[in-house]
């Protein structure tokens, strides 16, 4: 990431644990493993609190029977998440969650396909790297107030407004701006905007920091309003 013309102090980033947390909150897909089979949930699981997640697998699923099976009504299981970006960009894939833990009938469940799945491991892949997280890492943040929404907000950005997209770019070091072709937004959060700069050869990724982090999706859209104004008040610029 990079800042813009006249940074005053570092861009904050969201932690690990706060990408983790997030991915969980927004996913609308996951793959359940287990250590004979290999399931693809859709809009079927729901996260509860830091460590634990319900889950619906499908009538008659070979997995159900897998943890009535198993010892003391416990099965070693993990969860894949896939974090995409929702505007179409190259290397779409921003992040992964992996985790690890113990899959068992939920008591509160409504059927024999409601499961319950505690978290005992957690590793994060981004931006090329890989995180190791203790549950109790993941228990001491709360999801990015935007997460749910992110989704909705950026696709919205990226189709309606595209002119102020470019805008926004007026705010990156003109430096990073040469040879640069095409800019989408790649990522929103509490923290700012991430644009992605595309080039020939290749592409680079920026963060424009909000001056307040948001509480919530209104919010947001007022400090998004706060960075065109911004914008709007730099001198025009060239990127070609």
């Amino acid at each position: 990431m990079s800042a813009t013309d006249h940074p005053t102090a570092p861009i904050a980033e969201p932690t690990p644990a706060e990408l983790v947390r997030s991915v969980l909150v927004a996913a609308r897909s996951l793959t359940l493993n287990t250590d004979v089979h290999r399931v693809d949930l859709v809009g079927l699981h729901s996260p509860e609190g830091a460590g634990r997640l319900l889950l619906t697998v499908p009538a008659g699923s070979h997995v159900g029977a897998e943890v009535a099976w198993a010892p003391g009504g416990d099965l070693a299981a993990s969860l894949e998440f896939t974090d995409v970006a929702p505007v179409p960009v190259p290397d779409r894939v921003r992040a992964r969650v992996l985790l690890g833990g113990w899959l068992s009938f939920d008591r509160q469940g409504a059927s024999a396909e409601d499961l319950s799945f505690e978290t005992v491991t957690a590793e994060l892949q981004h931006e090329g790297r890989w995180f190791e997280l203790e549950v109790d890492e993941l228990a001491a943040v709360e999801p990015d107030p935007l997460a749910a929404t992110e989704a909705e907000l950026l696709t919205h950005l990226a189709g309606a407004h595209g002119d102020a997209v470019e805008l926004l770019a007026q705010l990156v070091d003109r430096r990073i701006l040469l040879g640069v072709t095409r800019v989408d937004p790649l990522r929103l959060d509490r923290y700012g905007v991430v644009l992605r700069l595309r080039r020939q050869s290749g592409y680079h990724d920026v963060r424009l920091p909000f001056a307040t982090p948001p509480r919530n999706p209104a919010h947001a859209v007022l400090q998004m309003r706060a960075l065109l104004a911004r914008a709007k008040a730099c001198p025009r610029r060239s990127r070609r």
